[in-house]
């Protein structure tokens, strides 16, 4: 429960306390481990050092490389969504709702295909207005007369009630366009490097252009 006021103001309180977290974190890192902080500063000197001895036709060929690099990701991607009929195949936990089945930063892995869910299915939904998709178990379905349409009603182990509370005003189901598909195997906690990208963008986007800087700077 809670009127809105209050969780908006708890989380700006979960903002502010992962953002004390991280700083602390960071000073753990300057106060106790400072070489590491040296070894990180001169593998950024000697990334820059091989991009200003690199000549044009030979940074063009790395920059030709890491595009193969990104296409072949895209082409592998594409290829899992054709294969499992998911727009979204691959999805990681990223709250708590579904313990202890799932835990935050486990990886599922989803088949979207012609067999309809079931109570007690596992599936990754979109709700219209969320950006994030939401992994729940199936509570309730129910076949339409007049059209044959399944409706669904979804709930969180964890959590005391349905999802009714988390579609939009009036909605009591959802349905199969809802769906990206049923989790059908996971790793657990494989995933962590995600969730700590979605918390902290800063490091997704630094690693990310870390990452390319050595593809481009690779002797190989």
């Amino acid at each position: 429960g809670g009127t809105p006021c209050d969780k908006e103001e708890a989380g700006k309180k979960d903002v502010r306390r992962r953002t004390l977290r991280f700083f602390r974190f960071k000073f753990f890192l300057l106060v106790f481990f400072p070489p590491l902080e040296t070894r990180n500063m001169s593998v950024f000197r000697e990334i820059a050092e091989e991009l200003r001895g690199m000549s044009i036709r030979t940074f063009l060929s790395q920059v030709l490389g890491l595009g193969l690099i990104v296409t072949s990701a895209f082409m592998i991607w594409k290829s899992l969504i054709l294969a499992t009929g998911s727009e979204s195949p691959v999805v990681v936990v990223l709250s708590g709702s579904m313990e202890p089945a799932f835990q935050r930063g486990d990886i599922l892995f989803l088949h979207n295909g012609e067999k309809e869910v079931e109570s007690g299915d596992i599936v990754v939904f979109n709700l219209d207005g969320r950006d994030i998709p939401i992994v729940h178990r199936v509570l309730r379905t129910h076949e339409r007369r007049e059209d044959g349409e399944l409706d669904i009603l979804t709930k969180g182990d964890n959590n005391y009630k349905d999802d009714r509370v988390l579609y939009d005003p009036g909605q009591e189901w959802i349905h199969k366009g809802n769906l990206l598909g049923r989790a059908v195997g996971y790793l657990p906690y494989a995933g962590m490097a995600t969730i700590i990208m979605n918390d902290y963008p800063i490091v997704k986007y630094c690693l990310i252009g870390f990452l390319a800087l050595l593809v481009v700077t690779s002797k190989d």
